[in-house]
């Protein structure tokens, strides 16, 4: 249905969960689970599809039950994801629950090889997501992500998703090109623009540097429309599939105009110029329903 719902809105790419996102496992697919996925995989023409980890996974804790319970749940999804040929899973870097920045990076990077080692065959990379930097959670700063990057021992296995929203809410200013440029710089700095494997293209309800993560329309939030036309029309990310994760309805009637507006803003480009990538196109979507990601 994530696909379906995908090409009901026009979107030529699409974010999906392999299981129930506020799970902590999920049941295996059946060969006919997988046949059904891969018909409807061709049928809806989606030029880019990838998954999202579920939200009670936190590497990034002190030992305990539930830190147990996120690294055999990343290990599932992982196996699920490859099952289905997704390129990769994006992936909440974790919170350290009061031990301290350092603490906590330790955590992630020790779960982050254990998945690893736990999958060895597997060809789905995991795309560390940037955070607003809410409560204890990690990934704030590009410099927390790099720190990761330059630690695991397979780092060939990761990559990078860039939230719009979350930028602004951490305290990276959007709005002008200095601002963008700033930041396009720090992870090409730190990791390397060929990492950056996807975009999450939402607006922000909260102000600069808030460290809160409310999501908003596009051109609706304190980011604005200008912000957006800069950066589906940085060439450097043409062919980096995007994915909006706003507030929506039952009918998706906010997606396709969100769509809209990026496409348009696409259209005109800068200076004159065409530009932007037809893969910004795309809206989380979950297999049981459509509610506000």
């Amino acid at each position: 249905m994530a696909l379906r719902r995908a090409r009901q809105i026009g979107a030529s790419s699409c974010q999906l969960f392999v299981k129930n996102n506020m799970q902590w496992f999920g049941k295996p697919f059946t060969p006919a689970d997988v046949a059904l996925y891969r018909k409807e995989r061709e049928a809806t023409g989606l030029a880019s599809v990838f998954g999202h980890t579920g939200y009670l996974i936190n590497l990034g804790g002190p030992p305990s039950p539930n830190r147990d319970k996120s690294l055999q749940s990343l290990i599932q999804e992982l196996q699920l994801a490859q099952s289905l040929d997704l390129p990769f899973l994006v992936l909440h870097p974790g919170a350290h629950l009061g031990r301290g920045e350092e603490a906590g990076l330790k955590q992630v990077v020790a779960g982050l090889d254990e998945a690893v080692a736990a999958t060895k065959s597997s060809r789905v990379r995991i795309a560390l997501e940037n955070t607003a930097g809410q409560g204890t959670c990690l990934g704030h700063q590009i410099a927390h992500l790099a720190a990761i990057f330059d630690r695991v021992h397979a780092p060939r296995r990761l990559g990078v998703c860039l939230d719009t929203a979350h930028f602004f809410a951490a305290g990276y200013d959007l709005r002008g090109e200095r601002g963008w440029e700033s930041a396009v710089a720090e992870v090409d700095g730190l990791i390397g623009l060929d990492q950056v494997l996807a975009f999450h293209l939402n607006d922000s309800k909260t102000e600069l540097g808030s460290r809160v993560d409310r999501h908003a329309g596009i051109g609706e939030g304190r980011l604005g429309r200008a912000a957006f036309g800069r950066i589906v029309n940085d060439p450097r990310f043409r062919d980096v599939p995007g994915c909006i994760e706003t507030p929506k309805s039952s009918d998706l009637h906010e997606d396709i105009e969100n769509l809209a507006l990026l496409r348009g803003l696409a259209r005109r480009g800068t200076g004159g110029r065409r530009g932007g990538s037809d893969h910004v196109q795309g809206a989380r979507l979950r297999s049981g329903d459509a509610r506000k990601a």
